[in-house]
């Protein structure tokens, strides 16, 4: 009897751990799409505690902030969701156009102003192609003006007045006159000298700013020091440009907040204050009503993060590049992927970067082709749809409740990054058309877009040289 007790027990054990192990497997090999929602995503709102300064308020932290992060869309007045979903996609096709000239590191324009400023810029990316902004306040007493966040610049800048030529934005334009915080920056200071193309006004002999965008937007203005608030937290003394002639694809935000790894960045400006560190989780709008969001300081670190070292190109300070060593799908490591592919070669061409302001992942050709053949034979159950803007491998799945799709994993040096599922298959009409959410590219700059980075927690420690990833991390 004894006997025959144990051999049932060890028969349950032996079917526990038979289930367990085919659940853990799966996970490895496909996971469920849930389509909760088959459409495009309706236009944000907005709604700001940042800019609230009730005294009830505790008081805040010195070392660290947090503020929320709102979708580039939210300012695009009267837009249906698939016109949403076109601009953004024009906007990436300009964004990744404008990256990759700059890391080509041959692209340069001339601009001339009424001041007699002219001089050879290195050209950046288009500021309407940021795709995430925030609400802070400039000067003494702050003045809300909505900034857009972008890892891919460093000068931080803003409309001010008077305006030889200002684009159209929500807000009233800054006037540095009715600020007790701004200080202009004197042409002879160290400081002036680290810009790119510093220019000198015959008036004022303060230090004047251009910087021209990828797009043929620029801005021109004077080089400043201003205090910015974020919620109550005042970072002064932060050297910011500005702009009163600012002309092209600018729209709604007041300016752009630089946060890549050059000199003149915020987190590089600010980065005793903040211990060098500050982190991002971006939303997807179609399945969370948690907020985006920003942290600077200590507690941006999140202790579930898996970290990768951040690989320095000499020839470009600006973006964060990572090491990408390959990519499984479905649990297997895809053929003709291999390190070689996304190697940062010594004149600084090739290379992986991560950035907030391009959306949909962009692979060298050779890695996305094997990336896409891999995925289109997990997927070989799902029936096919016409091919969508840059989008070459879509599925009809109107009328399904949910679906299984094969794993996609990106394996960083010291980091595995598992995508959720509705990371890489996303909805491009509102009848049911999902698209496999990456693109090839001729240049050798590979670019890890916000799209894959939704749902984790994106930790920048520059103090350690090192990027992390916590998966359900905007908590």
């Amino acid at each position: 009897m004894e006997e025959k007790v144990k051999l049932q027990l060890f028969s349950s054990l032996l079917t526990l751990f038979i289930c367990v192990y085919a659940a853990y497997t799966e996970t490895l090999y496909s996971q469920t799409l849930i389509l909760r929602n088959h459409n495009l995503p309706n236009q944000p709102t907005l709604s700001w505690p940042e800019s609230t300064t009730s005294g009830s308020d505790p008081e805040p932290d010195p070392s660290t902030i947090s503020v929320h992060l709102h979708h580039i869309d939210a300012l695009s007045l009267n837009k249906t969701p698939s016109q949403l979903f076109h601009l953004r996609l024009q906007r990436d096709g300009a964004r990744v156009k404008a990256l990759f000239s700059l890391a080509s590191l041959n692209q340069t324009r001339t601009i001339s102003s009424g001041s007699g400023f002219s001089s050879s810029v290195i050209s950046g990316l288009s500021q309407g192609s940021g795709e995430y902004f925030t609400r802070l306040g400039v000067g003494t007493p702050p003045k809300y003006v909505y900034m857009v966040l972008d890892t891919g610049s460093d000068v931080v800048w803003l409309q001010c007045k008077p305006c030889a030529k200002c684009y159209s934005q929500t807000d009233e334009i800054f006037d540095p006159s009715k600020s007790s915080s701004y200080t202009g920056v004197p042409c002879s200071s160290t400081l002036c000298r680290r810009l790119d193309s510093p220019g000198c006004s015959r008036k004022s002999s303060n230090c004047q700013y251009q910087v021209s965008y990828g797009d043929g937007s620029f801005t021109f203005g004077d080089f400043s020091m201003e205090t910015l608030t974020f919620r109550r937290a005042q970072v002064p003394r932060v050297a910011l440009g500005c702009g009163h002639d600012n002309e092209g694809l600018f729209v709604g935000a007041a300016g752009l907040l630089g946060l890549g790894r050059g000199g003149l960045s915020f987190p590089t400006q600010a980065g005793t204050r903040f211990n060098n560190k500050f982190s991002y989780c971006l939303t997807d709008r179609t399945a969370s009503t948690k907020p985006s969001s920003i942290v600077f300081g200590d507690s941006a670190v999140s202790r579930t993060a898996r970290f990768t070292p951040i690989i320095i190109n000499p020839k470009l300070d600006t973006f964060y590049y990572l090491e990408l060593l390959g990519i499984s799908v479905g649990g297997a490591p895809v053929r003709g992927i291999s390190a070689s592919l996304f190697r940062l070669d010594s004149t600084g061409n090739g290379g992986v970067i991560i950035d907030s302001g391009t959306s949909v992942t962009r692979l060298t050709r050779p890695a996305y082709v094997a990336l896409r053949d891999a995925f289109r034979v997990g997927a070989s159950h799902l029936k096919r749809a016409p091919e969508f803007s840059l989008f070459d491998t879509c599925y009809d799945l109107s009328g399904l409740p949910e679906v299984k799709v094969p794993t996609v994993v990106l394996h960083f040096r010291g980091a595995d990054v598992s995508f959720p599922a509705a990371n890489y298959l996303i909805p491009v009409d509102n009848s049911g058309r999902f698209c496999f959410a990456f693109a090839g590219t001729m240049s050798g700059l590979s670019i890890i877009g916000n799209i894959q980075q939704q749902g984790f927690r994106v930790v920048f420690d520059l103090a350690g040289s090192r990027v992390g990833f916590a998966p359900r991390g905007c908590a």
